[in-house]
């Protein structure tokens, strides 16, 4: 391994470092990387740190050179070997040692890798934390020393945190789970199995390559499989996972996709009743509907800017018991330690159900109804994609539109909405639209779809 000189600058994104391997990150890269990390939380007093990895292809070989960085700094490991980043996060809890690596590309395409890591109890680094880590690497003032590895087994506590945390009521559900052969499929089954329903499992052989289709569990068109499945079995629901297990996807019993903001409706009229605060936290993109049940509940909502790193870091600090957003995070706080798992989520749901005889469209009923657009993804460099967010809030200025920069444009209409954002986690624009009815949503899309391809040339 050898000090990578020339890091490519862009792979240190919004929330974490991703790029794709090995032309943006290559095992230098991580091993330079390591260096940087351990020498940083060595100024911090840390003395040993938490590493572990995902099921893509090239993750055993980037373990392998970060442990190499960061063992040379002085500073200790405690290895988790091949695992679930909500594997890592609770093995983080259950050590008391914050400060951590784990090595994932959650839901980017197969040939992608990167980082999500924290210095300390403040959780993952996110926005000009980053940025200031790059300028720690690039300073090159690297600590010496020769720290020694261990290896923890977090699986068994894992599995006990689920059984001694869900209490499941009378009624057999049959479920169909879709790990998208991503590295939940190391233990989803046995997991699930540990619960009174009737379990069916497809795509669930780990393997890097997602042979099946693109492990994104948000977006509609990578669970036809899924959907084909449930109506097939008439089974219950359909719950998918992402690559690395932190999110989850949702198919209802009649094979429609429910959207994350729904999901999370379902969850807080559950728990309503049960917390003593009666606050919640959504995204951004977010559809109306959530926000308009929240304040039919008597609730309040705190409307956040997008990103795992940020989100979960705003229900923590705010001592919210429930909130997510959009792309699939949801985080519990009633009873559960407050971290992102896409397995538990879909228990959670699980267990609403089998207290009581309604599907998961049933639970739905009553909610306002909107159209909705889902998250589009544009094409669109590194370099450019946050001019073109500048430029598209000038369009507004020059319209005099009502708008928010929570995160990126979020355009306001007396009758729906468009948000315009660049992505933290990929060269790309993403946007979505919401109205009353299909034909507002059209005008919507269209204005500003044709506005991203003009600025996007």
């Amino acid at each position: 391994m050898k000090i990578k000189e020339n890091i490519k600058e862009t792979i240190f994104r919004g929330y974490d470092i991703r790029g794709i391997y090995p032309t943006e990150l290559d095992e230098d890269t991580v091993y330079t990387i390591g260096l940087g990390f351990g020498s940083y939380i060595k100024t911090l007093g840390k003395t040993t740190c938490v590493i572990g990895f995902d099921n893509r292809l090239s993750s055993p070989s980037l373990h392998n050179a970060l442990i190499s960085g960061i063992v040379k700094t002085g500073i200790n490991i405690i290895s988790l070997g091949e695992c679930t980043t909500p594997m890592y996060y609770y093995a983080c809890i259950k050590l008391k040692i914050y400060s951590g690596i784990m090595i994932t590309a959650s839901h980017n395409p197969k040939e992608d890798n990167g980082l999500k890591f924290a210095f300390d109890e403040r959780g993952n680094c996110k926005g000009q934390e980053i940025q200031d880590f790059l300028a720690y690497i690039k300073a090159g003032n690297f600590s010496e020393g020769c720290g020694k590895v261990t290896n923890y087994d977090i699986k068994e506590e894992y599995l006990n945190l689920f059984k001694n945390n869900l209490t499941f009521g009378p009624r057999r559900l049959k479920v169909v789970i879709d790990p998208g052969n991503g590295t939940t499929s190391i233990i989803a089954k046995e997991l699930y199995e540990m619960f009174p329903i009737d379990l069916v499992i497809i795509n669930g052989k780990s393997d890097g390559n997602f042979p099946n289709h693109h492990p994104d569990p948000c977006v509609e068109e990578n669970l036809a499989q899924l959907k084909e499945k449930v109506l097939e079995l008439k089974a219950d629901v359909g719950l998918a996972f992402d690559g690395d297990g932190d999110r989850m996807g949702l198919i209802s019993n009649n094979a429609n996709f429910i959207a994350t903001d729904k999901y999370m409706i379902i969850i807080i009229r559950d728990i309503i009743n049960k917390v003593s605060k009666k606050q919640f936290l959504y995204d951004v993109k977010c559809s109306k509907s959530l926000i308009d049940e929240i304040e039919k509940l008597g609730a309040s909502g705190i409307c956040y800017r997008t990103g795992n790193s940020y989100t979960k870091a705003a229900v923590r600090d705010n001592d919210l018991p429930f909130g997510g957003e959009l792309s699939g995070h949801v985080y519990f706080r009633d009873r559960w330690p407050g971290f992102d798992s896409g397995l538990y989520a879909g228990l959670r749901l699980l267990e609403i159900l089998s207290k009581t005889n309604k599907n998961v469209e049933e639970l739905l009923i009553g909610i306002n109804e909107y159209y909705s657009t889902e998250e589009l993804k544009f094409k669109s460099s590194d370099e450019i994609k946050f001019q073109i967010i500048n430029q598209v809030a000038e369009y507004a200025k020059e319209k005099n539109y009502q708008f928010q920069t929570i995160d990126g444009i979020k355009v306001l209409f007396d009758d729906g909405w468009a948000l315009i954002r660049a992505s933290n986690t990929g060269p790309n624009i993403t946007a979505r639209f919401e109205a009353r009815t299909k034909e507002r949503l059209n005008e919507i899309q269209t204005e500003f779809q044709n506005l991203i391809y003009k600025l996007n040339k």
